[in-house]
């Protein structure tokens, strides 16, 4: 190891002891960066990061940031989990364990509208809790379903993590879109069948909704789902549908997908300037913070590879004794245990860049890597000690301990590592739809070569001239 590369390592053990100890990530990152940049390359630092901050103001990907933000909070604006429990509830009230199934559909739906665990798990705690309470649902299992749907969001389409993820990995934001499909939807079903398996055998767990609670005719129940379905249905379709069929960028069907979700809020007849302005300030602190620490991170990750750490450390572990299978799963070890102390931005911008080097020269497609990051990284809320999915739950439902909370989480992490294994053995799981999607794209491609490059016309004229 050179004397750079020793500076490089010493850098990164400094910024993580850093942060463990309280201080704010993006300063901590520029002021890193700076000092160990200097120490190492003079003044050529300051041009470095003016070029880094420019060259990520120039990734197209990260407009769609704000406008998904904007779109998430302006969905919990519109009451539109409200709308969704309720359509649920009234559809599946006779079945055993119903309110289970209930909150994870709920909770994926929304997250594929909204995007975030903490508004997730924190207004199905509001509206699922109670409920629970009063038909005698089990606890253990009814606080793991809620604070195991709520992180749905961060991994089904749109998710903000991975419109920030793809840039990061330099993949196609659609190819990850749809990556993350299957295991999004896969983890979803798997959360139901376990709540109705067990509830099959032992019905004490999740009673049918109580008659007194059940809508009156099929007349109001076929309305709530009416109401409460098909607006969010039809804002997913136009908003996923758009960016997967090629017809418009992330960012165009973000923007898209923002003013579909104001738009439901006048029909839902929710809409005030207040709350519109509101929402603004939320987004705009929270891409604030998202974008800073993306400069940061870029800056910081810039002078550690200039300084030759990240090359070192890549070829360390390529270099390494394992199997190609064995370095993957230390990855995600690692990964997952970074999901304790650090939220996804900081792992995404910070880690990332140095990991995948290491996925990709051991031969690992890039998007299944970024989707199954993705799933790691979910894992990772309902995981103690930080686990951020119990606090958020215990804040509104008080009646629930942590420590019950905490069981409950448990039973649905052994359903998540399950799934993390079943795509790391069966990689077709993520990657079957972004298969279809660049076949069809071929296909598309090879029709238009057929009728484009050699008109018909010009060839008839080019025979008659012979």
């Amino acid at each position: 190891m050179t004397g750079l590369e020793l500076l490089g390592l010493f850098m990164l053990l400094v910024m993580l002891g850093a942060i463990f100890i309280g201080l704010p990530i993006s300063f901590t990152l520029l002021f890193l960066a700076g000092v160990f940049g200097y120490i190492g390359m003079g003044p050529r630092v300051l041009s470095l990061a003016y070029l880094q901050t420019i060259g990520i103001m120039k990734q197209d990907e990260l407009v769609a940031v704000p406008m998904f933000i904007l779109m998430g909070f302006i969905c919990d604006q519109a009451g539109l989990m409200e709308r969704l429990f309720k359509a649920f509830r009234d559809l599946f009230a006779p079945l055993k364990g119903a309110l289970y199934v209930v909150v994870i559909l709920t909770a994926t739906l929304f997250g594929i509208a909204a995007g975030t665990v903490g508004a997730t798990v924190t207004l199905l705690g509001i509206m699922a809790g109670p409920m629970m309470i009063r038909a005698g649902y089990d606890v253990r299992m009814s606080a793991g379903s809620i604070a195991a749907g709520g992180t749905l969001g961060i991994l089904i389409p749109p998710s903000v993590m991975l419109v920030v993820m793809a840039p990061v990995l330099d993949i196609s934001i659609i190819d990850l879109y749809a990556a993350a499909f299957g295991p999004g939807f896969l983890l979803s079903a798997m959360f139901i069948g376990y709540t109705l398996i067990r509830c099959h055998f032992n019905p004490k767990l999740g009673p049918p909704v109580p008659l007194e609670e059940r809508p009156e005719s099929i007349r109001i129940v076929l309305w709530e789902c009416l109401v409460g379905l098909v607006p969010v249905t039809v804002l997913t379709v136009v908003t996923l549908g758009a960016i997967l069929a090629g017809i418009t960028t992330a960012a165009e069907a973000a923007a898209l997908g923002a003013l579909g979700a104001i738009i439901l809020v006048i029909l839902y007849g929710r809409f005030t300037w207040s709350g519109l302005l509101q929402a603004c300030y939320s987004t705009m602190a929270t891409t604030s913070m998202v974008l800073l620490l993306a400069v940061a991170s870029n800056v910081f990750g810039a002078v550690f590879a200039w300084l030759g750490t990240a090359s070192w450390m890549t070829n360390a572990l390529l270099a390494s004794p394992l199997p190609a299978w064995g370095t993957m799963t230390l990855l995600l070890t690692l990964i997952f245990l970074l999901g304790w102390p650090f939220e996804w931005p900081a792992i995404v911008f910070i880690f990332m860049p140095m990991l995948a080097p290491v996925a990709k020269g051991l031969g690992y497609d890039m998007v299944w890597f970024g989707c199954i990051v993705a799933v790691v990284l979910q894992t990772a809320f309902l995981s103690p000690p930080v686990a951020m999915s119990a606090y958020y739950l215990k804040q509104v439902v008080r009646e629930w301990n942590l420590r019950l909370i905490y069981r409950g989480m448990a039973d649905f992490m052994v359903i998540q590592v399950l799934c993390v294994v079943l795509v790391l053995i069966f990689p077709a799981i993520a990657m079957w739809f972004p298969g279809w999607l660049q076949a069809r794209r071929d296909a598309e491609r090879k029709k238009v070569q057929i009728e484009y490059v050699v008109p018909p016309a010009v060839t008839t004229a080019a025979v008659k001239w012979n």
